[in-house]
């Protein structure tokens, strides 16, 4: 089975067995606990907890997807027989409507049946094989999905630990014990090709268990790995999910380089079409890390292969079943990046070649001076880096941020940022005053684009800073210069008319009656602020949940400049607006 064969045959069966196909989630995530999205159940995280409730949004208490997911704690690892960034994950959930026998049969069945794979031997968990002092030391030994297995046929059952325990993805969460399958692979290895998790607690940050109200199952299957052992291939690399790519890349390269080459082609291709830009924080930074690894792989090789041939490949295989990704951005931002860095890496090789050993202490000036991160300058360096580690690079860049934060703290008066929501920053009195005029002026921004546009316009996301707004938002296609003059003059009409901003706080069920914009998915208390632009509630031309700040009036703002209007993924568009002296 090819790997688009597998994941219409993972569909199809869990739709047949009641389930509803929910297309997967971005790789940026709106869980604040975490840089990416890392596995399938990241997107229903809510849904456990009982926040949202399925039934409401997907008409079913079960689901399935085929994720994209990403892992950080990889990349250094890229490049031996399986490890990688940016990957597939299959996933059937269930938040309330079925438990551990079900999940297990779907599971023997999905394998055995759909697959045709024989499974090798399966495990559960077991708390004696756990060290005293761990949290899940006193969970109960799952003797229930024991019996269930044992009942289905299979023979060897295992008993393991902390392995079989699946842990929140973040600093709290849903999770529980799991049971995995394994299976042969055409080497005679066992793998593991699928963790059914039983979401039965929830930890908070002190560690601490509570059962949930309403368990649920929660399972992960790599794509990857399972078109591996089915296509009975010796890696993941050489299964029709890679082989196109490894095509076009010369056989004099070593196979490390290739499987790096391929497998970073994919990750900054997909973080591009979901909205990541290469910066030097959070996501940003891990896409830039991807970014000039591969330049820097390139370069070492002699730029055998020109990447946008890669990149192109990567489209072709995979833009049928994600339309999301999106050529012109890709090698736009490749091409730009790639720029920047080619100068940076002519400077660090200049700087490198003076350096007779290059130690943790070294690698790091080297990064702050001339931008080379540790996986390039361990790559470059060749025997001079033999004893630069990545814990010891760590605990530099640690030193450093301290300094950072400690000059912080000396800028703004030892009192730190005086504002910061995660949307608005500010650092002083007057910084306060511009992203307060700012938010106001993003209210109405999204509210002109709704007039202008349509309704199907929703706000996607929104970074305020002294100097700008940043607005994201759905719509399927370009916004034309005339519209985009339209959106400007409207929001700047409201501003002249100087309007009243108010709130009013009420009841969250009757805030939605009142027609105001808000997060669907969004958390909200029993009791919300509705801000509004106008004379009254009841005929205000913009009116949103939000907790402030704003302005008293709209004339209070200055006149709005739409700087810049751009795609950052699919169906998804990005404005910057700045503010001009009234």
């Amino acid at each position: 089975m090819t790997g688009s064969d597998i994941r219409k045959k993972f569909l199809d069966y869990f739709k047949e067995n009641g389930h509803t196909v929910v297309r997967s989630s971005s790789l940026v995530p709106d869980d604040p606990s975490v840089l990416l999205t890392t596995a399938g159940m990241q997107q229903f995280k809510r849904y456990y907890t009982g926040e949202l409730d399925a039934m409401k949004d997907f008409g079913a208490k079960s689901t399935a997807s085929v994720q994209k997911s990403f892992r950080t704690s990889d990349i250094d690892e890229v490049g031996d027989e399986s490890h990688l960034t940016f990957f597939e994950m299959l996933g059937n959930f269930s938040f309330g409507g079925y438990f551990k026998e079900e999940a297990i049969k779907y599971g023997y069945e999905f394998i055995t049946k759909v697959m045709g794979l024989p499974i090798d031997y399966v495990s559960v968990f077991d708390p004696e094989q756990v060290r005293e002092g761990d949290w899940r030391k006193g969970v109960p030994r799952d003797d229930e999905s024991r019996a269930i297995w044992e009942k289905i046929g299979v023979k060897d059952i295992r008993a393991e630990g902390v392995d079989v325990f699946w842990g929140p993805t973040g600093s709290e969460g849903p999770c529980g014990p799991t049971t995995e399958i394994y299976v042969k692979s055409a080497e005679g290895k066992s793998l593991e090709v699928w963790n059914i998790v039983f979401n039965e607690f929830y930890r908070d940050p002190a560690m601490k268990l509570t059962k949930l109200k309403t368990p649920g199952v929660d399972t992960g299957m790599g794509l990857e790995r399972l078109a591996m052992v089915s296509q009975r291939t010796p890696t993941i690399f050489e299964t029709d999910l890679f082989a196109p790519l490894m095509k076009l890349l010369p056989g004099n390269l070593s196979e490390r380089t290739r499987r790096i080459l391929a497998d970073h082609v994919r990750g900054i291709a997909f973080l591009l079409s979901d909205g990541v830009r290469p910066s030097n924080k959070e996501a940003g930074y891990v896409l830039r890390r991807l970014m000039r690894r591969l330049v820097t792989h390139l370069h070492l090789a002699g730029n055998p292969v020109d990447p946008a041939h890669l990149f192109a490949e990567v489209n072709e295989h995979y833009e049928k079943f994600y339309p999301e990704l999106n050529a012109e951005i890709i090698l736009e931002e490749w091409n730009a990046e790639r720029a920047r860095f080619e100068k940076t890496l002519s400077v660090g090789l200049r700087e490198l070649s003076k350096i007779d050993s290059l130690d943790a202490k070294g690698a790091f000036m080297l990064f702050e001076s001339c931008g080379l991160p540790y996986e390039v300058l361990k790559e470059l360096g060749g025997t001079k880096a033999s004893k630069l580690a990545r814990e010891e690079f760590d605990k530099e860049f640690e030193k450093h941020q301290e300094i950072s934060r400690a000059g912080a703290v000396k800028k703004f008066g030892g009192h730190g940022l005086i504002l910061d929501t995660g949307e608005l920053k500010a650092g002083s009195e007057e910084e306060l005053k511009k992203v307060t005029r700012l938010h106001t002026a993003t209210h109405l921004l999204q509210r002109a684009l709704r007039e202008v546009l349509g309704s199907e316009v929703s706000q996607r996301g929104s970074d305020i800073t002294p100097e700008r707004t940043r607005f994201d938002f759905s719509f399927p296609r370009k916004v034309e210069k005339e519209e985009l003059r339209q959106v400007e003059e409207l929001v700047n009409e409201k501003i002249k008319e100087d309007l009243p901003v108010q709130f009013k706080e009420m009841p969250k069920e009757e805030a939605e009656k009142t027609g105001a914009l808000y997060f669907f998915k969004e958390k909200y208390p029993d009791r919300v602020k509705v801000y509004f632009v106008g004379r009254s509630l009841e005929n205000a031309w913009s009116k949103e949940f939000c907790g402030g700040p704003h302005v008293t009036h709209t004339g209070e703002i200055g006149r709005v400049k739409i700087a810049k209007e751009e795609a950052v993924g699919a169906g998804v568009r990005r404005i910057r607006a700045t503010l001009e002296a009234a």
